[in-house]
């Protein structure tokens, strides 16, 4: 079997110890301003990965809205897939690919649901259309037709025609709060820069690692 490689080249620049920050929350929202300001389509979209109730590991995109209170939150249907498998196994990881940057981040940890009011202010903020949809949708659900699916969303409209749109009860955040971040910054010749922050009781430890 012949294999067809890609020829990628990292040139951007390389990682420090002495340029990272203490906090690496404060590390990540540097490199996430800075892939905002860089025009990226999706700075804010991350790969979670997550266990389901088989043992099985699952990935789906989902998109950070704050890093807050010591972790990253993100909001989705607590009876989909993704839903279902952190309530029953709270360990998750989420990666931000800023490829058009040569760097990643990895963030690995335990989730908790955000308290309600939190989803209640969340809620309140997001486009009508956006609001009716998490009433529409039984997320990961069969379905038989996309047609079916827009009839459900018009029901949700005329139910909620002449008032606001309450938060469902099944829609809400949650917060993945870090054990360890890894910072990735591609190299030439391959020799990428790894700079690995763990929780150790309250203090974060900073390590290089081998690409």
């Amino acid at each position: 079997m012949q294999y067809e490689e890609y020829r990628r080249n990292y040139v951007r620049g390389g990682l420090s110890r002495e340029e990272m920050a203490a906090d690496p929350l404060e590390q990540f929202d540097r490199w996430q301003q800075q892939a905002i300001e860089a025009g990226l389509a999706d700075p804010t979209a991350a790969s979670l990965a997550t266990v389901d109730l088989s043992s099985n590991l699952w990935q789906r995109i989902v998109l950070l809205k704050a890093v807050a209170n010591g972790g990253f939150v993100f909001f989705t249907n607590y009876h989909s897939n993704k839903g279902r498998a952190l309530m029953s196994d709270s360990r998750a990881s989420m990666l931000f690919p800023w490829n058009e940057l040569d760097r990643q981040v990895t963030v690995s940890g335990r989730v908790e649901a955000i308290p309600s009011e939190e989803s209640d202010r969340y809620f309140s903020s997001r486009p009508r259309e956006s609001q009716l949809g998490a009433w529409a949708s039984q997320q990961s659900e069969p379905i038989a037709s996309r047609r079916a699916l827009l009839k459900k969303f018009e029901e949700a409209k005329e139910g909620f025609a002449d008032r606001d749109v309450e938060r469902p009860p099944h829609w809400g955040g949650f917060r993945l709060m870090p054990r360890q971040i890894e910072f990735w910054q591609g190299g030439e010749h391959r020799l990428h820069d790894r700079l690995r922050y763990t929780l150790n009781d309250d203090d974060w430890i900073l390590e290089r690692l081998q690409p």
